[in-house]
């Protein structure tokens, strides 16, 4: 994020297509900048959250096959209104909600939180780097032109958006394919991110109230690390 360009601003030039819309009038996306995370490993922290969401997660599978949990199963519904095989490409939730059961992964305490999370409420959740974040987010519907750059077999490789699939993007290009599928590397946390845009997906399935409660406690848990972390919010709508 430019030095130039406050958290607020960011979230407030952020824009979502009338296209998108227009696909899915129920949807929403919560914005949140924290800013002053101290950066670190997997610990007990995010060990608590990660044991909680698993647990949340079993229960669910217990009673549902994973394709029926109501938010999975309407971004299932939503991938393949925009031409896209959802057991092909999952998006983050179901493929995070799917490890649950044998155990999520441990990466470091930023990513390890956000994830569990995602998990715990139920929600697509995605990371960027705010340092390495160029302008602010909007969300469009590709035209098929659009570069994006990925690793494949460890080599990064660059590749187009398929024509319609929603794209998140910055000044710079695309920072997230298929809506919440995967990320570009140039964005990722690391080690040894401090300042982070987490952006929440939600659909019908999920109420105002149940998303704003997710954002509230990643943010307090976060707040929790450090007094120095400083977190701001916007939800857009329809």
């Amino acid at each position: 994020m430019s030095s130039t360009l406050s958290a607020q601003k960011l979230l407030q030039s952020a824009r979502i297509s009338p296209e998108i819309f227009k696909l899915r009038p129920d949807y929403r996306a919560l914005l949140m900048t924290v800013e002053g995370v101290p950066p670190g490993p997997s610990d007990s922290i995010s060990e608590a959250l990660l044991i909680d969401a698993e647990t949340n997660a079993k229960n669910l599978l217990s009673k549902h096959p994973v394709t029926e949990i109501p938010h999975i199963a309407a971004w299932r519904e939503t991938y393949k209104a925009f031409g896209s095989k959802p057991q092909k490409t999952r998006n983050s939730l179901e493929a995070l909600t799917r490890r649950a059961e044998n155990g999520l992964p441990r990466i470091n305490r930023l990513t390890d939180i956000y994830n569990a999370i995602s998990v715990k409420h139920q929600i697509p959740l995605g990371g960027e780097d705010l340092e390495k974040y160029d302008g602010s987010p909007f969300l469009i519907r590709a035209t098929g032109q659009e570069q994006f750059q990925a690793f494949t077999g460890g080599e990064l490789q660059t590749e187009l958006a398929a024509p319609g699939e929603p794209i998140w993007c910055d000044d710079t290009g695309i920072t997230c394919r298929r809506w919440n599928w995967r990320q570009g590397p140039r964005t990722a946390l690391s080690d040894a991110t401090t300042n982070v845009l987490i952006i929440f997906d939600a659909l019908g399935p999920l109420s105002d109230e149940a998303l704003l409660a997710a954002a509230e406690e990643l943010a307090s848990t976060l707040k929790s690390i450090s007094p120095e972390v400083q977190c701001a919010k916007r939800l857009i709508k329809a």
